[in-house]
């Protein structure tokens, strides 16, 4: 079955990368078991200039491999010049669905950064600013805005925990 994987490369290649990998799947016996290779992006709505939208790497420094993971498989995306490795090791770890959903729900409707608290938007990344979780970043779940609370998820010891606050303990 094939799944989203998460390769890290060389920041700045991502186009040869892509072309490179895509050229190899395509002379390789083991075609059939890759499906997509994706960089991430989406439309940024610049809030303090006045430059309109400009289209930026949601994850600098990685790509997307939707493969039926093999050793073989694996070889053959690793072959590829500035290809550092999978996440996770020699067993890498497939995304879940709904880590997949969220990526490509967030290229295909793009990301507005907002200059207000109450422009927070559920699936975009902040940063803790005040309370023992103060440094840790995370995932925003869930917006209260009537109460002036949020849900976070954070990355507690390898494990999403989430974690509520008020709007005035995270930043973007």
């Amino acid at each position: 079955m094939k799944r989203w994987y998460v390769v890290q490369i060389y920041a700045g290649y991502e186009a040869k990368i892509k072309a490179d990998l895509e050229r190899r799947i395509q002379e390789s016996p083991l075609n059939e078991r890759f499906g997509g290779v994706h960089f991430p992006s989406a439309k940024m709505k610049q809030v303090f200039s006045s430059g309109g939208e400009e289209d930026q790497q949601l994850f600098p420094g990685y790509m997307l491999v939707e493969a039926d993971l093999s050793p073989e498989v694996m070889q053959i995306v690793l072959e590829v010049p500035r290809v550092l490795r999978f996440l996770g090791g020699r067993t890498p770890v497939p995304l879940s669905q709904k880590e997949v959903d969220r990526i490509f729900e967030t290229v295909k409707g793009g990301v507005v950064l907002s200059a207000d608290k109450e422009g927070l938007l559920v699936d975009s990344e902040v940063s803790i600013s005040e309370g023992p979780f103060s440094g840790f970043v995370g995932i925003v779940e869930k917006v209260d805005a009537e109460n002036d609370r949020i849900t976070v998820m954070v990355s507690i010891f390898g494990r999403m925990t989430p974690v509520e606050l008020n709007f005035n303990q995270v930043k973007k």
